[in-house]
Formats: structure tokens, sequence, C-alpha cells
């Protein structure tokens, strides 16, 4: 029960740490921005991480973490619209409980194709979340891979408004249904499933 509290406090704030990243970006984050985001002195925010390169490298690994259990989950279901639908649903729930990583995350999804230092740091976590839909982004599928880039930027936008205005279960079923769009599955965009 200790081990799965301190994860989800570490969680929390790195997730507030993606997001100083996010809005700064790397280079222009100071360790006093990424203490007073977390309510900690520089000191005790370096106790716990020793350099703003391993909160970085923390933030990531966190990313990773839970996009790769996202796409675990997701890959139950046979590819298609059942499994879009799914990995969607994941995704928005997870995109309105993390935003700082959402925000961080969309520096990348803004910067696909660009040869960006931020964007080679976080190549890795786009990539694992564009397979989740089965495209990557040197797919020959145009069409496919827009309309995911679409989805993503779409979910990454609203679920942040989402977050900014206090509105998250309310806006959850019309985040999914407009990624569902995005993703051309209309006929799937009534959400059957409240928030849980």
């Amino acid at each position: 029960m200790a081990r799965a509290l301190r994860r989800q406090t570490d969680d929390r704030l790195l997730d507030r740490v993606a997001g100083v990243f996010a809005l700064h970006g790397f280079d222009h984050t100071s360790l006093k921005d990424l203490a007073d985001a977390v309510g900690l002195s520089k000191a005790g925010l370096l106790h716990h991480y020793p350099s703003k390169q391993a909160l970085f490298d923390a933030v990531r690994d966190v990313g990773r973490t839970h996009s790769r259990e996202l796409l675990e989950q997701a890959a139950r279901t046979p590819a298609g619209p059942t499994r879009d639908r799914r990995a969607v649903e994941l995704l928005v729930d997870f995109a309105l409980d993390r935003p700082g990583l959402i925000a961080l995350e969309s520096r990348a999804i803004g910067v696909l194709g660009a040869d960006d230092g931020d964007r080679t740091r976080l190549d890795a976590l786009s990539q694992h979340v564009l397979a989740v839909f089965g495209v990557t982004q040197d797919d020959g599928d145009t069409e496919r891979l827009v309309r995911v880039v679409g989805m993503l930027s779409a979910l990454a936008v609203l679920s942040l408004a989402a977050n900014h205005t206090g509105e998250k279960t309310a806006w959850r079923p019309h985040i999914i249904a407009t990624c569902l769009d995005a993703l051309g599955h209309r006929a799937l965009s009534h959400p059957t499933h409240p928030e849980p």
C-alpha cells in the first residue's frame, strides 16, 4: 500500500513538472520553476531528483510506463474500430488525469517531422502512442497518420481545456466522440460507457 501511495505521489509531482517543461521547454525551465510548481524548495526537490535532467528523465519514464500500459490494454482488442475506441477512451482518461504529461507530449505532436531537441527527447513516447493506432511517423498510409495525429492533437487540446474549466466529467464523452470522428468512426462516436 505504501509503495502504491508513493508511486501516485511521484506521478502527481512529475505531472506538475511535465507541465512546467511543456510551458517553457527544457532549456528555459529552471530548478526554481520546477520546485515552485510542486511546492518544494530547490534543496527539497534536489533531494528526490539530483538534477533537472533527472527530473526530465523521470517524466519521460513515467510517460513511457503509462503509455506502455495503455498499449497493452488496447492491444487486447483486435485492430480496428473497436480497438481505436478502447485506445481513445484510455487516452482520454489518462489525459484528463495527467494534464502536465499531455501538455508536454503535445509539444512533440506539434513538431512532428521537425528536427528539434525536445522532439528527439520525446520521440520514443510519441511513437509508442502512435503504435496503439497501428501507424508510424514514416508510414505510407498518410490518411491514417493524419487522422491519428489530428485525433491526438484534439485530445490534447480538449483535455487541457476540460482541466482548465474544471469540467472533466461533462467534457469526457464529447472528447471521445470528437477523437473518434477524427479517426473516421462517426458510427461509434456516441459514448456508451459513462466515466468510471
